[in-house]
């Protein structure tokens, strides 16, 4: 079985695919930068024994990281613990089912291209993909599956802790849609503002990669807050949740069948 992690700022995915690549379950524990390889292990066993998994059924390993003081630990939990040698997306071995073009590769971070990967894979046609993460990040993927480039803006929750600590007496707030555009309290007005000014962000970017990409182009949406705002706008075509892990499953594979 495969064991996939994905790393973000704020969250770890670990995902288990069976031999014939089903998705069999997903996990998230913190980003905690600080945490050991004995205590990934831990953690680890007891979600996969939680799915009747045994750490033992682990053949293989493919991680992506944000966040370079997880690699460490995270390489000496599959070492120690696993007795696999993890895949590392972004390291020089590990090789990519397609081509990063922008100025300077190496700075594009491994989730954005893992993303790329499984767009592709699974549309074939020009996309964008957006992943509301800790940045909310737009990502474009041309007709041959390469990676364009694309756009990073702040994050929403990032955006509601700015406001929140630049102005004293502005709350902090959740994450919700609301009733009306326009707010009859604070908080109504405030959520009202985070909700569809991001809403206009959503639809003005994409809007803009369109006309300036040329052609017609998917629009898919990742990420944690996707399904908020998937159905607030008809931009976005489809909602992808599992979309990175699934791009792990496809550059494991593709290292895979290059091995041989």
């Amino acid at each position: 079985m495969l064991l996939a992690i994905d790393v973000g700022n704020t969250n770890i995915v670990f995902a288990v695919f069976n031999p014939k690549g089903k998705l069999t379950g997903t996990w998230r524990l913190s980003s905690d930068r600080k945490r050991t390889a004995d205590e990934y292990a831990i953690s680890v066993a007891k979600l996969l024994e939680l799915q009747g998994i045994g750490i033992d059924d682990i053949s293989g390993v493919i991680i992506s990281s944000v966040v370079p003081q997880t690699v460490f630990p995270l390489k000496s939990f599959c070492r120690q613990y696993i007795k696999q040698e993890p895949l590392i997306v972004g390291e020089k071995e590990v090789k990519l089912p397609l081509k990063v073009k922008i100025d300077r590769p190496a700075e594009v971070g491994s989730d954005r291209v893992v993303n790329a990967a499984a767009a592709f894979e699974m549309y074939k046609k020009p996309t964008i993909v957006i992943d509301f993460g800790t940045a909310t990040t737009f990502d474009v993927i041309d007709g041959k599956g390469d990676y364009q480039g694309g756009t990073i803006a702040p994050g929403i929750n990032l955006s509601i802790e700015a406001l929140h600590r630049a102005a004293a007496k502005l709350p902090e707030i959740a994450v919700e849609k609301p009733k009306k555009v326009i707010g009859k309290s604070t908080i109504d007005a405030m959520q009202s503002g985070i909700y569809w000014g991001y809403v206009g962000l959503l639809e003005g970017i994409t809007t803009r990669i369109k006309k300036e990409f040329g052609a017609p182009m998917k629009v898919i949406a990742t990420g944690g807050l996707a399904p908020l705002f998937a159905k607030a706008t008809s931009v976005i075509d489809a909602l992808e949740p599992n979309l990175t892990i699934n791009g792990l499953l496809k550059i494991y594979n593709f290292n895979q069948k290059m091995m041989r």
